[in-house]
């Protein structure tokens, strides 16, 4: 099943609000549909399988593991229809091209990603891609200090708030990050 037009749609929020359940279930429901679906993920996040984008929950759905953003391109199939990304701040700035390209070819692109690093930054291409989006919707956890509404993302090092200077991207889940609110979001300089 061909899609008239193409778009972009991401997903986005702090660690642990569902960013890649969403993902997963969007995927799924093009795949009911019988459309022709590729998942894309960073190479890099091997956190829980390496040929799989995985939610915290324990969903999974198969995906293609790459370097670089322009290896999608290559790796696209001429009869998909819809192609997710997940953790997709952590690609390289080409994957706003990507997206577009896809798009302008009449696909169906799902996004998923951090909107802030843990310093409350805007966060890779996640940005961009929301800027190009035709829709965008952000995903709130847990505050797990006081139960709010979380839309940040708390690194943690040795159960302390991590500073200001720490390298941004580090790899991790539950172990060394937390959802907080806006108020117990802390980041030491």
């Amino acid at each position: 099943m061909r899609h008239t037009h193409g778009l972009i749609e991401v997903v986005c929020g702090s660690m642990f609000s569902g960013k890649t359940d969403e993902l997963i279930r969007r995927l799924v429901r093009a795949t009911i549909a019988r459309q022709k679906v590729q998942v894309f993920k960073p190479a890099i996040d091997i956190r829980y399988a390496v040929d799989k984008v995985a939610s915290h929950t324990g969903s999974t759905f198969d995906a293609i593991p790459v370097e670089n953003a322009n290896e999608i391109l290559d790796k696209v199939a001429a009869d998909t229809t819809v192609v997710g990304f997940d953790e997709a701040q952590f690609f390289d700035a080409e994957i706003v091209n990507v997206a577009q390209t896809l798009s302008d070819r009449g696909v169906r692109v799902i996004v998923a990603g951090l909107d802030m690093d843990f310093r409350g930054e805007p966060f890779g291409s996640m940005p961009a891609l929301m800027a190009k989006a035709e829709s965008v919707q952000k995903l709130h956890a847990i505050c797990m200090v006081c139960g709010d509404d979380a839309s940040r993302t708390q690194r943690l090092v040795n159960g302390m708030p991590a500073r200001y200077d720490e390298p941004v991207v580090i790899v991790g889940a539950s172990e060394m990050y937390e959802a907080r609110c806006r108020l117990h979001h802390e980041v030491p300089r």
